[in-house]
């Protein structure tokens, strides 16, 4: 029966994953539940204890030292105490074994019940100690039913959920496929520990870098921030912590091979791979890649950034309903306002017009200086006295001589044309006239027929005494 008792055990720890330990323990929790409802006091401290080769089951119970036994079940009398400890005192609690004979048939029948929940707890229990440290990493499950708030995932030993919040909007979940998840919580419930899980969150990014890249696993190259609108695009910064080592290229991989793995995994998912920078200024220029950044203004105190990009490269910079640039601002922590190159300069030279004329500045007056009242001079006799040798002789001054009159040139004579020298050419005849023919005009006035032409007769003029005659005639 010990064997068979023990044999039991072992399978049952081997059934249901657990330690054998536990399964003892489990068991000795059932029998005294059981032990005290049928042999003991309801209120009587008792202990089971099963020895782990042979099996055998044995039962202590707490009792009160005390002169006179009124009641066995609880007191013990001051010899029998000393026989089990030489030390005992009165009042004092000692464990005295009070296994019942019954023992075997209590542990298969009575306990059963009691004996499959404690198995129940501790396996939960396990499950719990076992995810609870596991949480914020990478677990992989397989969907094992699809509910319309949430799908269920079989991790192994136990279940995980993932709730409709944290499943990504465009993937399409089937029986049987396998998924890799992000851990984020476990926690107790009535039916069992609960376990969270969810595909749209950012770390869950940041593990599959770390499973996929050795150089961020080891440590050499450091992931600074990661910004992420689950199933579109992803912007991470990386650094590198030794010099000589290329952050970027050690993401991407040769061909892009690296990042390729992560993208699959993540069906699609667009990864924007950027260096970091300990200057606000080049790290923002860096996170709105792909787009090429023309000035970065930024201001420390409000954590805001002004960049200044080409026109062209607006659209670009801003990504399709603002995503590029809202990624951006996630990864730095900066808000940025992206402004064109055009929009910039016509803003500065408006605030340079409204700006207010700087006045000039006025010249301070010179203070008069004093004037040097002139020095007295010495008389000339005195000046001659002392100084009769450093008087200065007058020179005497030279006649101009006579201003000689210049020689006049000589004119240069006018060139002359060949037409002022030459007499006139008479005019040539004419060819195309006949010899015989003569002139109309030259043959009348040859002939003098050609009269002169009659003076045309002047128009009188009417005055007042001629109208006043004709009218006498009439």
């Amino acid at each position: 029966m010990k064997s068979e008792f023990m044999l039991a055990i072992t399978q049952l720890a081997a059934e249901k994953n657990l330690p054998r330990e536990v399964v003892l323990e489990a068991v000795e929790a059932a029998l005294v539940s059981a032990f005290r409802k049928n042999n003991f006091a309801a209120n009587q401290d008792i202990a089971v204890k099963i020895h782990p080769n042979t099996g055998e089951v044995a039962v202590f119970a707490q009792k009160t030292v005390v002169e006179t036994v009124t009641d066995p079940r609880n007191e013990l009398s001051l010899d029998e105490a000393r026989k089990i400890s030489k030390d005992a005192q009165l009042s004092e609690l000692i464990e005295v074994e009070a296994t019942p004979k019954n023992a075997g048939r209590i542990a298969a029948q009575t306990a059963k019940q009691v004996v499959l929940q404690r198995l129940r707890e501790a396996e939960r229990e396990l499950v719990f100690e076992e995810f609870s440290d596991r949480e914020g990493e990478l677990v992989t499950g397989i969907v094992q039913r699809i509910e319309p708030r949430q799908i269920i995932l079989d991790l192994g030993r136990t279940e995980g959920i993932l709730p409709s919040s944290e499943q990504v909007r465009i993937e399409q979940y089937r029986v049987g496929q396998r998924l890799k998840v992000y851990l984020i919580e476990v926690y107790r419930t009535g039916r069992g520990p609960q376990i969270l899980v969810s595909r749209t969150h950012r770390n869950l990014l940041r593990r599959l870098l770390e499973l996929e890249i050795p150089e961020l696993h080891s440590g050499t190259v450091e992931l600074k921030s990661i910004a992420r609108e689950a199933g579109y695009r992803s912007k991470i910064a990386v650094a590198a912590r030794q010099q000589g080592i290329d952050p970027v290229g050690s993401c991407v991989g040769l061909r892009g091979i690296r990042i390729q793995n992560i993208v699959n995994e993540l069906n699609g998912e667009k990864i924007d791979i950027v260096e970091w920078h300990a200057d606000p200024a080049t790290f923002i220029a860096n996170a709105l890649s792909p787009a090429q950044v023309t000035a970065v203004e930024v201001n420390a105190e409000g954590m805001t950034a002004t960049v200044v990009v080409p026109d062209r490269q607006l659209s670009l910079a801003i990504g399709k309903d603002g995503q590029n640039a809202r990624l951006a601002a996630k990864l730095t922590g900066w808000r940025i306002d992206i402004k064109s190159a055009s929009t910039a300069e016509a803003e500065k030279a408006l605030a340079e017009a409204q700006a207010p004329p700087v006045e000039e500045a006025v010249a301070e007056p010179i203070p008069e200086q004093p004037v040097e009242e002139p020095v007295a001079q010495a008389p000339e006799e005195f000046v001659e006295l002392l100084a009769p040798e450093e008087k200065e002789e007058e020179l005497p001054v030279e006649e101009a001589a006579p201003i000689e009159e210049m020689p006049v040139a000589e004119p240069t004579p006018q060139l002359r044309f060949a037409e002022d020298i030459l007499p006139a050419r008479a005019p040539k005849p004419d060819r195309k006239a006949k010899k015989g023919a003569v002139k109309v005009g030259e043959e009348k006035e040859a002939k003098g027929a050609v009269k002169p032409k009659k003076a045309r007769r002047a128009q009188k003029v009417y005055t007042e005494e001629d109208e006043f005659e004709e009218l006498l005639k009439k």
